[in-house]
Parts: structure tokens; sequence; C-alpha cells
């Protein structure tokens, strides 16, 4: 099959509490820059009449609503953190415009946790209330062919957890990560964009800060690369002056297409 088009839609670039975070009154948490709202992390991936979803966040009513999202045909997850997947009650509208099960794909432990989350979507007791509808599939580390597209899951670390970043084609996604095993490194070369978590400045025992970012990326050398999963520390323009120039702050609303070529090598 020829390569596809590739659209990524940054639904949100925040942290789990989001930007503003509450109760706080800091400069960037009070900045009237609309880059400097950050709803909690996810990004949406559209090809060939598809739509996949990464993760569903806290906020992804709001989110949808605002990206007008019209069906999402499957949804992939990296980890199980209430951040990433508290929003899935929110699918139940698709359900209905779509007539059909949504796949869900995750590693078992994240799959066993929406489940206790979730108990009622999977209980088959009568209900007179609506749930989601959902297709439960675990994620070995094969790749997945979603729609024509692979969907390569790679193991990241999350302070002592493992939990997933996803290649798509000349794209690649990762979040919630403190260190990128050697072995994930290896199939991250030769991309057009990358997104990483890069929390802070100051050093945090599950997320990576934008100093080692920077060195990810001059390691990894993406054409494009995107930080996000990012915290009220760092205020979009300010931030963004001292990147690289090939390098950014993911912001919410940020719309990319991917180049169907590769990248550097």
């Amino acid at each position: 099959m020829p390569p596809q088009p590739i659209h990524i839609t940054v639904l949100g670039s925040g942290t789990s509490s989001g930007v503003p975070t509450i109760g706080c009154p800091c400069a960037v948490c009070a900045s009237a820059d609309p880059r400097d709202k950050r709803l909690r992390p996810s990004i949406l991936v559209r090809y060939g009449g598809r739509a996949v979803l990464i993760d569903t966040t806290p906020d992804f009513r709001q989110q949808a609503l605002r990206a007008r999202i019209e069906r999402i045909d499957a949804i992939v997850y990296t980890h199980s953190h209430a951040d990433h997947i508290l929003g899935l009650d929110d699918v139940r509208p698709f359900n209905y415009r779509q007539r059909q099960e949504i796949p869900i794909y995750a590693m078992p432990e994240t799959l066993d946790a929406i489940r206790r989350v979730f108990r009622y979507a999977f209980d088959d007791s009568p209900t007179e209330s609506s749930k989601p509808r959902l297709n439960l599939n675990a994620l070995d580390g094969a790749p997945l062919d979603l729609f024509g597209l692979t969907f390569l899951p790679l193991e990241l670390l999350h302070g002592t957890s493992t939990i997933l970043g996803f290649r798509f084609g000349a794209a690649a996604y990762l979040t919630d990560h403190s260190d990128i095993p050697e072995r994930s490194k290896a199939k991250l070369h030769g991309l057009d964009v990358l997104f990483l978590d890069a929390l802070r400045h100051r050093p945090h025992p599950t997320h990576s800060t934008v100093e080692r970012s920077v060195a990810w990326v001059n390691e990894l050398k993406p054409r494009r690369a995107y930080f996000t999963h990012i915290c009220h520390d760092l205020p979009h323009q300010a931030t963004e002056d001292s990147l690289p120039e090939n390098v950014h702050l993911a912001y919410d609303g940020l719309e990319l297409d991917v180049d169907l070529e590769a990248g550097c090598a």
C-alpha cells in the first residue's frame, strides 16, 4: 500500500494537573497567551479518512468539541494513569454516530486498569443507562496495523514503570517518559516529527527535562521535534525562543502534516 498522508492534531500538551493549575497565581497560569493554556496530553492521528486517538484524557470532551472531531476509529493507550484514561466515557457519542464498538489497544496492565475504573462498561447485567461500547485488545510489542498504517509500540521508562510510545510512519509520539531505552531509540531514526516529554527544566523522577529532550533530539535527528506534557514552569514564547530552530513547544490545537518521506537517518 502506498504511504498515506498523516495529519496530527495536538489535543492537549499539559501535565497531569493541566495549565492553568488550580489555585496557582504564577505568571504562566495567569498568562493571556492561549498557548499557555494546556489540557492533559493527547493527540489525534488522521489519515485515509480514519481517526486514531492516543489516550483519552479527563479533558477529552472539551478537546473533541474544540477540534470538531467527528469520528474515532480506534484508541491506543500509552499507560493507565488518570490523566491518560479518565475521559474514556466520553466516547459514547461516537458509538451513537458510528453505530459500532470502538476498538482500544493497550498493554494488558492498562486494559486491567480500564476494566476496573470503567467496570460498568464491561458489566453484562441489564442497565437503563448508556455506556461506552468498546472492544479491548492487548498489545504485546508487535507492530499494530490500523486501517493500513502501522503503529509500532515503543517501550519507555516512566520512572520505574514501563509505558508505551508509538511510531507511525515518519512520526513518533512519546509522552510521560524519564528515559528512552536503547532498543526503542533504534526505532526512532528517520523521523519527520518526534514528540518528546519535556516537563520543565528542573529534574523530575518520572519525566524528562527540556535539556535532556534537546539532547535526544540531537541524537535522533528528526526534522522537527515538539515537546509536550509541559507544566506551568515553562512560558511558551520565552521557552520557544530558547530552543534550537527545529525544536518547538507543542500547544493545544497545533496541527501538523507529516512528510511522507523519512527525515535524517
